[in-house]
């Protein structure tokens, strides 16, 4: 999954999330930034002010990561001003965290962080979350950047800089679904679809979002799927969304005739999402073709994993942005057939 920068600012109703950098912090940085000439010696010297706090932020985001990680409404809480990092570094055994490896394994990265404005407000901004989903997601949606990416991958996914626990049962993820739909055709995906509902808050529950497929091949067994989605700002911080655009590319199995589809997953997706790797099964259980008086519509079972863990969900596409009263019997009636409960959509 690519996230495309900057993030838009939508005016009339969608005001920027704007958490406060921690002054400390942003001294720190304006001398890494401001000081291209600076030597190792000094490198170090700020990095030893700042590294226990980097090693927070990045522990705190590992421990939240799924794909597209929670845009529900965050609590004030959230928001609220945290300079407790040495607690929290306790709590979650930050001790076991190598902070020199960020210089010694990923200076490059590092250095390129703290000269960037953008990435260093965004490890500010991620620090004070302490772990909270859409507080995460918020920051990435005002402050992601290139360069924090290429640190978050490097000091966890690649050095491990950042001890986490780690999920490596990822075996659910293969058990699948058995009330695929069969001889799914892909092309009936091509064009603009509105996640109407979901089941997983976490993941499913993105305001204004629509999908635009777009086959990468003639057979459409490949298709790229533009996101498009609002994350919001809390009241008590101004209101309003922020606008994001994503980019996934999906391999559809059902097309692949001549290749072993032990789960029956429909189509499956990989990639990096705010540097960090993700592993993900989509399963078509329901669609109407929009004949017979039901409405268009898919209705989407996926389960997939981390490095730090695993997560599912379900939600419906429809061509309208609020799923039409007509079509939600034979949602239901799918979602049943599944096993899922269409009433905690």
């Amino acid at each position: 999954m690519k996230l495309l920068f900057p993030s838009a600012l939508i005016i009339a109703s969608c005001n920027a999330f704007a958490p406060q950098p921690l002054q400390g912090m942003q001294r720190d940085v304006s001398q890494m930034a401001t000081s291209n000439d600076k030597n190792e010696h000094d490198f170090e010297s700020v990095w030893k002010k700042s590294g226990q706090f980097l090693a927070a932020a990045a522990f705190g985001l590992s421990t939240i990561m799924s794909p597209l990680a929670s845009f529900a409404d965050t609590p004030g809480s959230a928001t609220a001003n945290y300079d407790g990092f040495a607690d929290y570094a306790k709590d979650n055994k930050m001790e076991q965290s190598d902070v020199g490896c960020f210089i010694n394994k990923c200076g490059d990265q590092t250095k390129n962080l703290f000269a960037n404005p953008r990435g260093i407000k965004g490890v500010s901004c991620l620090g004070r979350c302490k772990g909270e989903q859409a507080c995460a997601t918020r920051c990435f949606a005002e402050y992601g950047s290139e360069d924090l990416n290429n640190w978050l991958s490097c000091t966890i996914e690649d050095y491990k800089c950042v001890k986490v626990p780690q999920n490596i049962d990822n075996s659910a993820e293969d058990a699948g679904y058995d009330m695929t739909v069969k001889n799914f055709d892909p092309s009936t995906l091509v064009g603009k679809w509105y996640k109407t509902d979901g089941l997983n808050p976490n993941y499913d529950l993105f305001p204004c979002q629509s999908n635009v497929f777009t086959a990468t091949e003639k057979d459409s067994s490949q298709l790229d799927m533009d996101i498009f989605l609002r994350i919001l700002q809390p009241k008590e911080s101004g209101g309003g969304y922020w606008s994001n655009q994503l980019q996934e590319h999906m391999v559809v199995d059902s097309a692949q005739k001549d290749v072993s589809n032990p789960t029956k997953r429909t189509m499956h997706t990989e990639g990096k999402m705010y540097g960090l790797s993700f592993y993900e099964n989509w399963y078509i259980v329901g669609e109407s073709d929009g004949s017979k008086g039901v409405p268009a519509f898919k209705l989407v079972a996926y389960k997939g994993h981390t490095l730090q863990g695993n997560y599912d969900g379900s939600f419906v596409y429809s061509q309208e942005p609020i799923l039409p009263e007509a079509a939600v019997p034979a949602v239901r009636e799918a979602a049943a057939n599944a096993g899922l409960d269409f009433s905690k959509f």
